[in-house]
């Protein structure tokens, strides 16, 4: 009886699931294997949210899987070393894999595909599972990837996607294979206390919801910070507990302005994920460097502290902040202001940012929250390095009423209207009446010093 693995990573679902369609059309059993892997822990990524995230979508898949007829078989340890032993346990000869664009993820195939070849097995890598287009599927004729957005969305709008697969009927996982417990949610400390519910079956439930009642004003409402009218499936992609590919597909068949503003930015997530393929250290290091000498992270240290705690003194930016600390998740505008504030306001280091937002952040993937990072910071893909969104004006035009301030930022609750993006405006004896601190800086100080530090006064 012939015998084949899928090793699950970041593609935590049934549906259209190529590795594991190609594993079933192949052999009579499959065995479906996640390893909590030593390395993701030893690196950081390993936080309390994406924790209690993963294993809602391992609750969930085994679920799935045992509703067919199978199970998840849980390892932990070092990857390669729990996949061939668990290959070795079940006669497994083909081991199926979903590619991954981080330096990690490239060397983790590489190490596979040697130590199964030296057991005379074989590694299958499967493209267009994490991303709806493999990320060298298109390039510029001067180069491996495309630098710029604008370019990549009219050749990656002219590709055909291929067609999203069901979910399998049956599972056939053979026996007496062993398996850790599957991980519980209930068993992580120090999630942050809104923590969306991860898993396929949430996932579908919310992509549902979305197609039926708010993709279609999307165009019009994403950047209201207040609404909320953006898809929070962000989360579900980065786990691949719902297929970018399918999602492109069924938005397509929607249909209309808001369906083609969120098809456009699937187009940014798979936009990352190839420049990030072909640059793996851009990580960490800058892709495009403005030779920047950042502030001393000693020196900022009280600043930094301050924009993480949400007591910056500017409402809107310690709105998003507290929204991230709370739910593990921030609306997109305010990933983008609050991005500019620490690093063209602050003119802190674009990676202090990363990091924390890495901290925190169920839908923290290495891709998107990076190069995202230096979009902003004026040292990535942005054909406007010097850019910089001054927080006073994104709260005007994206939070008009102050109502996302006041929900995020209680103690301003007492503040009508736009008055709450202005604390400071304020007579003194009305100042003391809240607990709200002092703007760190002047805006047009924090202007100035960021057009010199880039040559620009």
């Amino acid at each position: 009886m012939s015998v084949s693995l899928v090793l699950f990573t970041s593609d935590l679902r049934l549906h259209d699931h190529p590795p594991l369609r190609a594993a079933l059309d192949t052999a009579d059993e499959v065995v479906p294997l996640f390893v909590l892997d030593d390395a993701i822990a030893e690196a950081g990524f390993a936080t309390p949210n994406r924790r209690a995230f993963l294993a809602d979508c391992l609750t969930d898949l085994d679920a799935g899987l045992r509703e067919r007829g199978g199970r998840l078989v849980v390892r932990s340890g070092d990857v390669v070393r729990e996949v061939c032993r668990a290959a070795a346990e079940s006669g497994a000869g083909v081991v199926h894999l979903a590619a991954g664009v981080s330096r990690y993820a490239q060397r983790r195939e590489e190490r596979l595909r040697t130590a199964l070849a030296a057991d005379g097995r074989r590694l299958e890598v499967h493209d267009a599972v994490v991303t709806a287009l493999p990320p060298g599927a298109v390039t510029p004729a001067s180069s491996d990837h495309y630098a710029v957005f604008t370019p990549y969305f009219r050749r990656w709008s002219q590709q055909r996607l291929r067609q999203p697969l069901g979910a399998p009927r049956t599972v056939r996982v053979p026996g007496r294979l062993p398996s850790e417990p599957v991980p519980a949610r209930g068993k992580v400390s120090g999630v942050s206390p809104g923590v969306a519910p991860g898993g396929e079956s949430a996932g579908r439930t919310l992509v549902r919801t979305w197609l039926r009642t708010g993709i279609a004003a999307y165009e019009e409402r994403h950047d209201d910070l207040a609404g909320d009218a953006t898809s929070r499936l962000s989360p579900h992609l980065h786990f691949g507990t719902v297929s970018a590919c399918e999602l492109v597909d069924r938005a397509g068949k929607k249909g209309g302005a808001g369906a083609e503003a969120f098809v456009r930015q699937l187009c940014w997530r798979d936009f990352h994920h190839q420049v990030l393929a072909a640059r793996p250290e851009a990580a960490a290091a800058d892709y495009r460097t403005r030779h920047d000498r950042w502030r001393d992270a000693r020196s900022a240290a009280e600043d930094i502290a301050a924009w993480q705690a949400g007591r910056t003194g500017y409402p809107v930016v310690d709105a998003a902040m507290r929204q991230l600390a709370y739910e593990g998740w921030m609306h997109n505008r305010g990933r983008l202001l609050v991005a500019s504030f620490l690093t063209k306001t602050l003119y802190v280091d674009w990676r202090i940012g990363a990091r924390h937002f890495l901290d925190l952040l169920v839908d923290g993937d290495v891709a998107n929250n990076q190069l995202n990072w230096q979009w902003t910071a004026g040292t990535g893909t942005d054909t406007r390095p010097n850019r910089v969104l001054n927080p006073l004006t994104q709260a005007m035009r994206f939070d008009p009423d102050g109502a996302y301030v006041r929900r995020w930022v209680p103690e301003l609750d007492g503040l009508a209207g736009p008055a709450v993006h202005q604390p400071w405006k304020l007579g003194a004896s009305e100042r003391a009446r809240y607990d709200y601190p002092d703007p760190l800086i002047d805006l047009t100080d924090g202007l100035a010093r960021f057009q010199r530090a880039r040559g620009k006064a």
